[in-house]
């Protein structure tokens, strides 16, 4: 039998079949008790042993989930009628494929979960912006008295949603490429596409496997639903061509009949059928160029969604942005400090430098996911006066950089704070923007630009 045939079977009769989820966080914690709950027999496999996860083990067994810790072992996938994978959970896995020879369906908690959704759903991806354009939607529609419920790679996950059994207008997810490689049915009404860049290289194996699995957003929509993409991004435009949907293009340089655009860089115009709305940004608290390319998305989707205009305006202006993303930490002796904790790769790191006009403190380095550090070169001569790096990847990071600015390599936050501190003048910004992932010093960039913002804090005293 087909997968698809599979897959199509088991969305109707999921109660009493053998369920295989792989990988225990968030995510798969969320798809085992909703599995569980609609009577699955749920099996879930996870790398980590018992004590490294601590209580969270009770809550699943007390559900009657069968448990393997410290390893996969390929038995274990081969007894599941269905494979469920956490975002975390590299497919190429070697027992991962040997259940797609036995032909076992695998599919990721997304997928999951849209068999199950009745609200329509508004998925959000793209290398960079995901978060907060999610957010705003969720806030432009929540404003304008709808019930929103906003997670999937941000907060609760989809099958969390479902738990709650709660009853929203619309779902905004933001969606992963980890989580569309394993997706099969899964349909939003609006697929937002916000940009692409080199990220999660360690991986996806090229930036060709990396862009098509974004793609994948697009992949069941049809002649009914909306694809709103950035124009302005080559690597987006080339992946337009096959897709049914209705196009809603956005962008600086977008002019057509039909789209979202900006005019010098103060007012967002939106153009539908006929008609055209005007968005003034003078009053938006959130800052950069690429924040204005969120918003103009966000913009896209609400007036698809008829959000008028007035509504949408109060929003703008009453959207406070993101924790850890170009978050203002607070403005001492004239020097201001900013959180983009969130910038784990070079191009969001390239728009947070972008985004201001002082001289700037650059606070960089983590985990390597890959990227090419180079090309944050050019930038940071315009923009950069002193750079600090620290984390496993600052080595390579100063190879990659030498002789464009002055640069000093330490071994954690709190130095690199104090030693941006003393560099500083005023009219000066100190930014963490990271370029790299938090996996070498912390649990995540949360718990990363949570530690800056507390050493940040001292230097009042």
């Amino acid at each position: 039998m087909k997968v698809k045939t599979r897959i199509e079977d088991l969305k109707k009769k999921l109660k009493e079949k053998s369920v295989v989820v792989v990988g225990m966080a968030r995510t798969g914690m969320a798809a085992a008790e909703f599995l569980a709950k609609v009577g699955a027999k749920v099996i879930v496999t996870e790398i980590k042993t018992e004590g490294e996860l601590g209580t969270t083990v009770h809550r699943l067994r007390s559900l009657g989930v069968e448990l393997e810790l410290g390893g996969h072992s390929p038995q274990i996938f081969l007894r599941g009628d269905l494979i469920v994978l956490s975002p975390g959970v590299n497919p190429a896995l070697p027992p991962l494929e040997r259940a797609r020879v036995e032909g076992i369906p695998i599919v990721s908690e997304i997928e999951l979960a849209s068999w199950f959704l009745n609200p329509p759903i508004i998925a959000v991806t793209g290398t960079n912006g995901k978060s907060t354009t999610s957010s705003l939607i969720g806030h432009i529609l929540s404003r304008w008295g709808k019930k929103v419920f906003v997670g999937g790679n941000i907060g609760t996950p989809l099958t969390g949603y479902l738990l709650q059994g709660e009853n929203a207008d619309y779902i905004v997810a933001e969606i992963s490429s980890f989580q569309l490689e394993a997706i099969c049915s899964f349909r939003p009404w609006i697929a937002l596409l916000l940009n692409l860049g080199e990220d999660h290289l360690d991986r996806h194996p090229t930036f060709s496997s990396y862009a098509e699995a974004k793609r994948k957003i697009f992949l069941n929509q049809g002649p009914g639903d909306w694809a709103v993409v950035n124009d302005d991004d080559a690597a987006v435009a080339n992946l337009t061509t096959e897709i049914r949907a209705q196009l809603l293009p956005f962008g600086r340089k977008w002019r057509g009949e039909m789209g979202v655009t900006l005019e010098d860089e103060k007012v967002i115009i939106y153009k539908g059928r006929g008609d055209e709305e005007r968005f003034p940004l003078e009053r938006v608290k959130i800052i950069g160029m690429h924040n204005a390319e969120n918003i103009m998305a966000a913009v896209g989707a609400a007036k698809i969604c008829g959000v008028p205009r007035e509504a949408i305006q109060e929003s703008l202006e009453s959207f406070a942005g993101l924790e850890h993303r170009l978050e203002l930490v607070g403005k001492w002796r004239g020097v201001s400090f900013y959180n983009d904790s969130k910038a784990t790769n070079v191009a969001s790191s390239i728009r947070a430098l972008m985004s201001f006009k002082q001289p700037i403190i650059l606070l960089a380095g983590g985990r390597d996911k890959g990227g090419d550090y180079s090309s944050l070169r050019e930038v940071i001569k315009e923009r950069v006066k002193a750079l600090i790096l620290m984390g496993e990847a600052k080595k390579k990071m100063k190879e990659a950089l030498q002789g464009s600015v002055l640069t000093h390599m330490v071994e954690g936050m709190e130095e690199g704070v104090t030693l941006a501190w003393k560099l500083a003048h005023q009219g000066d910004v100190v930014l963490l923007s990271p370029a790299c992932s938090s996996f070498d010093m912390y649990k995540d960039y949360r718990e990363r630009g949570t530690t800056f913002k507390e050493i940040t804090l001292k230097l009042r005293k």
